[in-house]
């Protein structure tokens, strides 16, 4: 071979890519993938057979869900147990007194060193409903719904920072990489809109989560399950309008075009990702019109507003948890809230227990009434699953950051207990589950970890949740953690 043709062969050599490899291999490393999978490249069990052009088109559960669709309200900080659902006298007895060692010895904590001192609950409790629940009178509206919500005092997580602890809660594990919840839920189920996405998400409180947009992210599992953040002012994608110039029509064309080209690609590389990236621009294209319709808060009534406590035009929780309310009507499956600013410390008077911690409470207690409301009203509550959490509890001590008492009164992190409460979707409505210790400090009865949690509410979709998985790093990856053993469904929750 001369010299020439050498770098003629080398030339069109350089032309293949990796992928040009393994879309042509079809009878070797295609063959190893399909030997790998099993019986689960067929569909029993295991992976999920998608559509990838379709990749949102609804799928019925494996198993009878009582759950279509969840909306996630989580209070990113840490909201305090003792101030709001966990009431403990005893703890009440012991305010003001130096920490017992016991309670200090091979604890670890974000920031209290030295003797701190115990902490009792800073405002009154009292027992409401039928149930008897304990609720604070920080949320005096939402104590009246009492006997519909599902109280779980016995939660406990393994991280005590908030980033690790909020990616556990929403991924399954403290790494990031990993699927939230919300892409588990779309992957599994589709969306019942293919005009808006199956995953959405809104924030309040003037900052994303600390653990980032990790939390709604889609990991492995194809980027079309990730969270699409909205917003509840202005419009609410970014960059969804087209810009000035440009007609819906020559987007219209522009899109074929592109389609086209991708489509190419598709059948040349055999990536999966091209086609559902086409997918996304249609949903795009379709979102141009249907997402306004769905944010625009103006087209409800006053008493609706009065209701929610919303204002038009400005971000806000109450804001959210009414469009919440729309994006459900609409089969949006998953519909994540996140409210920034529980963490309470008591460094300042923004994250003391007597006027930040109050004040967060004053802005949630209306909205999450009325979302509770405005659903069972419109028959939507009971195919809803409504959770509220944070990533952990609060310490039974009040935090002495550097060794010395706080300016203001405020409790550190404690991963040992904390709270979640459920409602509608198939839950045991006016009960609580699990229990503390007599000042709130550890889980003693009937536990439930994180990834219990998260196998209780893929139940109520519908999946068990150690076969709803998705083949990465040579796995079959899952929510709850291949490594995590131990793992069980919450019985005692469901209705």
């Amino acid at each position: 071979m001369t010299d020439l043709e050498q770098r003629i062969h080398h030339a069109s050599l350089e032309q293949f890519t990796r992928r040009h490899f393994l879309a042509k291999c079809s009878t070797g490393l295609g063959a190893m993938w399909m030997a790998g999978l099993g019986q689960n490249a067929f569909g029993a069990g295991g992976p999920l057979i998608k559509d990838a052009a379709r990749p949102l088109m609804p799928a019925p559960p494996l198993l009878p869900g009582k759950a279509k669709r969840v909306i996630y309200l989580h209070m990113a900080g840490a909201p305090s147990q003792h101030e709001l659902f966990d009431y403990k006298p005893e703890l009440k007895k012991l305010n003001g007194k130096e920490c017992p060692q016991e309670f200090l010895e091979g604890k670890q904590f974000a920031f209290i060193q030295g003797i701190p001192k115990m902490l009792g609950p800073q405002f009154e409790f009292k027992q409401h409903g039928q149930s008897g629940a304990w609720i604070s009178d920080r949320l005096p509206m939402l104590s009246t719904l009492a006997d519909e919500l599902c109280f779980i005092k016995s939660m406990h997580t393994d991280q005590f920072n908030h980033g690790p602890a909020q990616l556990l809660v929403h991924t399954g594990t403290q790494n990031p990489g990993a699927p939230s919840f919300g892409s588990w839920a779309t992957y599994g189920l589709g969306s019942e809109n293919q005009n808006l996405p199956g995953f959405i998400v809104l924030t309040s409180g003037g900052k994303n989560p600390d653990a980032g947009k990790s939390v709604w992210g889609s990991g492995y599992l194809p980027s079309v399950y990730q969270g699409v953040q909205c917003r509840s002012q202005g419009e609410p994608v970014l960059y969804l309008q087209n810009p000035p110039g440009v007609s819906r029509d020559m987007r219209r064309r522009s899109l074929d075009t592109l389609d086209r080209l991708n489509q190419r690609i598709a059948k040349e590389t055999g990536d999966a990702e091209t086609v559902t990236r086409i997918a996304q621009y249609e949903m795009a294209y379709r979102m141009q019109m249907h997402a306004t319709d769905a944010f625009d808060l103006k087209a409800e009534d006053e008493a609706t507003h009065a209701m929610y406590g919303t204002e038009p035009g400005k971000e806000s929780f109450a804001n959210n948890c009414l469009l919440a309310r729309r994006l459900a009507e609409r089969g949006v499956k998953f519909i994540q809230l996140f409210d920034w600013g529980w963490d309470s410390h008591g460094t300042d008077k923004n994250t003391s227990l007597q006027e930040g911690f109050t004040n967060l409470c004053t802005r949630i207690d209306r909205p999450i009434t009325a979302l509770l409301t405005d659903l069972k009203r419109r028959g939507l509550l009971e195919e809803t699953l409504v959770v509220w959490g944070g990533e952990f509890g609060r310490t039974p001590m009040q935090e002495n950051r550097g060794g010395g008492d706080n300016r203001f009164v405020g409790r550190d992190h404690n991963p040992g207990a904390f709270t979640v409460w459920m409602a509608g979707g198939g839950v045991k409505p006016g009960i609580s589950y699990g229990e503390t210790d007599p000042i709130g400090y550890e889980a003693i009865k009937d536990k439930v970890s994180v990834h219990d949690l998260h196998a209780t509410m893929l139940h109520l979709l519908g999946f068990d949740h150690e076969k709803l998985s998705y083949p990465f790093q040579g796995v079959n990856q899952r929510l709850t953690n291949i490594t995590k053993l131990g793992t069980k469904v919450v019985k005692g929750v469901l209705a």
